[in-house]
């Protein structure tokens, strides 16, 4: 049975807001706020990056929006891959979704900002530089080994075909005889037709005429299946063309065939060839994109913190002092989880959230278009606004 795809919520809120200064006491009152029932609440630490001017600011926030969009693109496409190595079946699918060799749950559960490779004192630009280039280069590395696959995948299939499909269409190689062919003539051909087993009778009585210089009693039963039956006859070969013709109108398939010295050998030693390819193909692809899951997840979520930074910066201001958290839910209760966290924290949206007279939130979207300028935030790409930082992802 294939897992139930996880919700994810990331949100901060200022120290403000709470009773205390204290990061994991705020935590502990986000935890009363949402509800074990609802989600589980954890601490989802974001550096203190270096904070350049407000215009870059916003500039970066934009780009990052965008970025994170990319990032949900790859990682949705690297899952499509790894569930085509499995033929669909999700769950074999799912066991290979590790971070950092840990189920990606965890890797999230237990996320911490990698300082090794993206150091927390570069600048945000630089570090949107470097998330960017690194994405691109594991969107087309797995897109090129995926894409071989395909190919080799494609070639054993027609091979496959060749040997498994019906008397129209594979290969004639391990069935013609040679001694009933004409060859070396120069006036005559032998031809090579599969007729449909329910047109056997019409094509015994009319094969003959169908075209001129056909010799007469020459058409020989070579072989029959549940659907066709294969048989050869002998024309001029100044006719050939008209006659092949004429079995396809009459629905009979004329089937293209050459003896070749060895050719049955040959065949076969190209299927296990292309059998074998495939094999190490398909271990290669796994492989690697079981190496893009990874990659493009863990980018995916230092990506997912430098929004939570830059959007905290443009919402609460200076000094840095807010509380960053991730919650684990499911896509049913997600709902449920930002309705409490509006009760609770809508005011900080200001004039643009209010309540109704039963205490329900409401929107001023003239308010609204207000606050969202004054943060720096435009109307474009990106989550809908909310009075505090929150963004939802799916894995």
């Amino acid at each position: 049975m294939a897992p139930t795809p996880a919700k994810y919520v990331l949100l901060s809120l200022p120290l403000s807001t709470f009773d205390t200064g204290d990061k994991e006491e705020a935590l502990e009152s986000v935890k009363v706020t949402i509800t074990s029932k609802n989600g589980t609440v954890l601490p989802f630490p974001v550096p203190n990056f270096k904070i350049g001017t407000l215009d870059a600011l916003v500039q970066q926030a934009d780009d990052l929006a965008k970025l994170s969009t990319g990032c949900e693109g790859v990682v949705n496409k690297v899952g499509d891959s790894l569930r085509t190595l499995y033929e669909g079946d999700e769950e074999k699918a799912s066991q290979q979704k590790n971070v950092n060799d840990k189920p990606t749950d965890q890797y999230l559960r237990t996320f911490t900002w990698n300082k090794v490779r993206y150091r927390a004192d570069k600048p945000v630009g630089e570090l949107i530089d470097i998330l960017q280039k690194e994405l691109t280069t594991i969107d087309g590395d797995v897109k090129g080994k995926f894409n071989q696959y395909n190919q080799v995948k494609t070639t054993l299939a027609s091979l496959q075909r060749k040997q498994t499909g019906n008397l129209a269409t594979k290969s004639l190689t391990p069935i013609v005889n040679p001694s009933l062919l004409v060859q070396d003539s120069e006036y005559l051909e032998t031809h090579l037709v599969a007729v449909p087993t329910n047109l056997k009778k019409d094509y015994l009585k009319s094969y003959e005429t169908i075209s001129p210089m056909v010799v007469p009693r020459s058409s020989i039963q070579v072989a029959q299946d549940e659907e066709f039956i294969l048989f050869a006859v002998t024309t001029f070969r100044k006719h050939s063309a008209e006659f092949q013709q004429k079995c396809r109108e009459q629905k009979w398939t004329p089937r293209q065939y050459k003896y070749v010295e060895g050719g049955k050998e040959e065949e076969q030693k190209e299927l296990d060839r292309v059998t074998r390819e495939e094999k190490k193909v398909w271990g290669e692809a796994l492989r690697l994109t079981r190496t893009g899951w990874s990659e493009s997840v863990m980018i995916w979520a230092h990506v997912m913190a430098l929004r939570v930074f830059v959007e905290s910066v443009l919402r609460y201001g200076l000094p840095l002092e807010f509380v960053s958290a991730l919650v684990l839910t499911n896509p049913k209760l997600a709902k449920e989880v930002k309705s409490a966290l509006d009760s609770s924290y809508s005011y900080l949206g200001g004039n643009a959230f209010g309540r109704d007279k039963r205490g329900r939130i409401t929107k001023d979207d003239a308010a609204l278009t207000s606050e969202m300028a004054a943060a720096g935030l435009g109307h474009g790409e990106g989550n809908e606004y909310t009075a505090y930082v929150y963004y939802e992802f799916e894995l």
